[in-house]
């Protein structure tokens, strides 16, 4: 575990519990850190995919860990590791697709709802691309596909279950899915 993934672990698990307001925390807790993390880094754009990974990696594990729901600690930390990747300069369609692949591997990891994951992360992604002013439709693309690759990677069951979920989602744009699933 990279010394990111463990402060990001340890500071949502002492808040996550106590919280009324999951999305709010860990979107706020994920912002700073990715933040704060590259600060005078050299290489901004590949620091910057690697702390959005480090935050959404250890964020799911605090809000598992605690027990939360790993539906809104998703939303949360995408939303705020995109914000915070757009703020320090990192591309924030490449952020959002990091971001909601992460999600799911660690969901996956920590025996949380793949499904669950990955609907909520394109979620966030699409919410995040209100409030910072990108192309919601472009970062809804990219994170799908990155949810549907990683689902893929970890197996034939995981990929259906997350195919099912998106499919099912009726906050989602099911143009974008059904056109990435060729239905």
């Amino acid at each position: 575990m990279s010394d990111l993934v463990g402060k990001v672990k340890d500071t949502l698990s002492s808040v996550v519990a106590n919280t009324g307001d999951l999305v709010g925390t860990t979107r706020d807790t994920a912002k700073k850190t990715v933040v704060e993390s590259l600060q005078g880094a050299s290489d901004v754009a590949t620091a910057g995919l690697a702390a959005v990974s480090d935050v959404v990696d250890g964020g799911v594990q605090a809000v598992a860990g605690a027990g939360a729901s790993i539906g809104d600690g998703v939303v949360g930390l995408v939303e705020g590791a995109v914000e915070g990747a757009k703020t320090v300069g990192v591309d924030v369609t490449q952020a959002a697709a990091q971001a909601a692949s992460v999600a799911v591997k660690s969901a996956a990891q920590v025996g949380g709802d793949v499904g669950t994951a990955a609907v909520s992360a394109v979620t966030g992604a699409i919410k995040v691309a209100t409030d910072i002013g990108a192309d919601s439709a472009e970062l809804a693309k990219n994170a799908v596909m990155a949810v549907l690759k990683t689902a893929d990677e970890l197996g034939s069951q995981v990929g259906g279950s997350v195919r099912k979920a998106l499919l099912s989602a009726a906050s989602l744009p099911h143009d974008i899915i059904d056109a990435l699933l060729g239905k």
